[in-house]
């Protein structure tokens, strides 16, 4: 079992965009059960010791994702994601947004264009990341509020989920 697994994070500034690759160690309808079914996305969605708890989910194309992250104190933030393209095992594509409880786009915040793909090669399953932002104020107030240490975090909890599945 591999144990240093790639993680390349970049930030195109002239493109305003944010560029993660990341491999597991897991076949790949394991990895796109972990980024499509709540019960699994659940577990690793937040960095920890945040915790995301999923309102509602529709995952298909025009549906959406509303969820929070949870805070160690009970704090809430709200987000959600309307899938714009679903190709099964193969690439999934979002809006995100901060909104309320009840979906409710909170426009203080940018929203972003994830694009993610998947892919399997010598028993490792790479997911290739590309969030695209408007502007480049935008891509650099999710930098400055601590994207990519959060989603860094979040990652190394869905590996977790892959090692306890594979014991």
């Amino acid at each position: 079992m591999k144990s240093n697994l790639l993680m390349n994070f970049t930030v195109d500034k002239e493109n305003n965009t944010v560029k993660v690759k990341r491999e597991f160690n897991a076949s790949l309808s394991n990895v796109w059960s972990a980024w499509t079914e709540v019960e699994i996305l659940d577990q690793w969605w937040a960095p920890a010791p945040w915790k995301s708890r999923t309102k509602s989910m529709d995952f298909k194309e025009g549906g959406r994702r509303l969820y929070a992250m949870v805070g160690p104190e009970g704090e809430e933030h709200w987000a959600l994601a309307d899938y714009t393209s679903i190709h099964p095992k193969t690439n999934i594509k979002w809006l995100d947004a901060f909104c309320d409880s009840e979906g409710n786009l909170n426009t203080e915040f940018p929203r972003s264009d994830w694009d993610v793909t998947f892919s399997e090669k010598d028993n490792s399953t790479f997911v290739d990341v590309i969030i695209k932002h408007e502007k480049l104020s935008d891509l650099e107030m999710i930098i400055q509020m601590g994207f990519k240490e959060g989603f860094t975090i979040a990652m190394e909890g869905l590996d977790k989920i892959f090692d306890e599945k594979s014991k």
